[in-house]
């Protein structure tokens, strides 16, 4: 089974400029231990020191959240696309 992952630009400085990545993995968790294999500094960037994917990640399957598709149980489809989505937060401050 293929299933393709996109990487934003935000972490592709520690998937060596790596857009996009062909994966096989079955679940979130299982991908996710795909993606760190091939790219080891990117891992304390997509979970945390218990290994759950870091609360500003959020993880998109064909443009779904996976969370409302069953989360770390949900089972890639063949030809899912898979985005990673770093939460960035900016803007100008605020006036008094």
């Amino acid at each position: 089974m293929k299933i393709t992952v996109e990487i934003p630009t935000a972490l592709r400085r520690f998937t060596d400029g790596v857009q996009t990545i062909e994966c096989s993995s079955e679940t979130l968790p299982d991908l996710l231990g795909e993606i760190e294999r091939r790219f080891p500094a990117i891992t304390k960037h997509l979970r945390d020191d218990s290994g759950e994917v870091r609360r500003f990640i959020n993880i998109y399957v064909n443009e779904e959240d996976i969370r409302f598709l069953g989360g770390n149980g949900y089972k890639f489809q063949e030809g899912d696309r898979v985005l990673v989505v770093p939460s960035i937060a900016g803007g100008a401050p605020e006036r008094l």
